[in-house]
Order: C-alpha cells, then structure tokens, then sequence
C-alpha cells in the first residue's frame, strides 16, 4: 500500500513537473522571444503582445535560443532555412508558427530617384531571366516577386546624379543570409549580387557598409549609406521613412524553438 502511495505522489510530481516546464508552447505569453531590434519580428513580437529581448541581429536571436537565454526567436522564413536544421550550426532549432507574410523591398532616401532606377534594374533583370537564376543560386527563387514594367528618366539634382558623381554606390546591410554575408572577404547573398548589378548599370563602383538595423533611417537621412538594401521589410513605418522600391521578395516571419 505504502509503495502504491509513493507511486502515485511521484506520478503526480513528474506531471506537474512537465506541465511546469514542457507547457510553454509558441504564442504563450509566458515566453521570451528574442527578436532583432528595430526589425519585422519586433514588430510583430508588438503586435501580439509578446515579451521579448531585443538584440542586435537576426542571428544573435539564433543564438539566445541555442544557449538558452531565451524561449523562442522570431526571424525572417529565410534566415530560419538558411541557418538551422540539418547541416547548420543551429541544427537543434526548427521554425514552427508563420506569424505574418510580408514583403520585402529596397529603401532609398525620402523623394530619391534611386528608387525608380533600381525598380528599372529590376525589371529588366526579372525579364533576361539574370535575376531568377541569381535567386536559384541562393535558393530563394520560389520567393521572387515578378517585376512590372518601368523605366527611368534621370533626374539632373537626383541620388542617381550624386552617386555617379562620386563614383560609389554605399549600400547599408547586415549579415543576413542568403540576401548578405561575406564569404572571405566578399559580400555576397541575392541582395549582395543584385546591388552589385546596379552598380555596373550605374557606373560606379560598390561599397558594403554593416549598419546597426534600427538606425537604418538615420544612416540613409545622414548619407552615410545610400540605399538600405538587406532582406527589409515594406512595414508601414518604413514605407513612410523612405522611398521604397517595388517589392521584389515574398517573405514571412517565423517563430524558432528548440526541437
């Protein structure tokens, strides 16, 4: 009788001990989830009332995660197939609830008729097929947008005039794959390779500049970079901070957990 008794109080103990410590599920408001400040899954950690830790990068919000520190991360759906599962260094996290699909587009300063000549660049690479088999070296290419009809007639006081007057086009990133990541000492990625083509279009050699991803409007107003072009978002907020380009990649965000 004593051991059925013993039994069944350490029953009750094990299961209270996994509903404790097993029953936070993706969306519990009991989670943390690290997020990358300034980015899509911060705001949509907002929008769902989530608590989080912001940090300086998608791929610290690998990390905290990995190490513990925090419940979950919510990442780009890109970031989450280039960087864990099988074959990764975070081969222990999956991706689990899509919590928004979202577009991805190129920021310009406000009134920059940069815009409109990347839009161009766009669409002639969308249309010789440059662009799709850029995207299948990268494995994004079901997530390309196709590109309308446009074209560009350059402005005499515009970005495109400055830019090719000092002869380098400033792009601002972050280390992102599969759209920005240096191999050696090269930056490459789809966006990489992209803004590489408009810099052959334009005439002008190309520059990479690491920026911290929140102070990505100041960078661009203060001219130290002249596009932001790295997987971002066309939030709302962005959209009216910067002259956007069409957007040229379907993306979602996601939520990452240990398996």
């Amino acid at each position: 009788m004593k051991k059925r008794l013993l039994f069944g109080i350490l029953a009750v103990v094990m299961l209270s001990a996994c509903f404790t410590g097993c029953g936070k599920k993706s969306g519990s408001k009991d989670m943390i989830y690290a997020v990358e400040a300034g980015s899509a899954g911060e705001a949509a950690a907002k929008e769902k009332d989530f608590k989080y830790n912001a940090v300086d990068s998608q791929a610290n919000a690998l990390m905290e995660v990995s190490a513990g520190t925090s419940d979950a991360a919510i990442v780009d759906l890109l970031m989450a197939c280039a960087m864990i599962g099988e074959g990764t260094d975070y081969e222990k996290l999956k991706y689990t609830d899509k919590l928004t699909t979202e577009y991805y587009g190129i920021g310009c300063r406000k009134d920059s008729d940069l815009a409109d000549f990347i839009n161009y660049v766009l669409y002639e690479s969308y249309k010789d097929g440059s662009m799709i088999e850029i995207a299948k070296k990268y494995k994004i290419s079901d997530m390309i947008v196709e590109q309308k009809e446009c074209s560009y007639t350059e402005n005499a006081d515009g970005d495109v005039a400055y830019i090719k007057n000092k002869g380098e086009l400033v792009v601002g990133i972050t280390d992102f794959a599969p759209m920005d990541y240096k191999e050696g000492n090269e930056w490459v990625g789809f966006d990489a390779d992209m803004a590489k083509k408009v810099a052959e279009k334009l005439g002008v050699s190309i520059k990479f500049v690491e920026i911290i991803w929140d102070n990505k409007i100041m960078e661009l107003n203060g001219k130290t970079v002249d596009v932001i072009w790295n997987g971002m978002t066309l939030t709302d907020e962005v959209k009216s901070s910067m002259n956007c380009t069409n957007a040229y990649c379907d993306n979602a965000q996601v939520v990452v957990v240990k398996k």
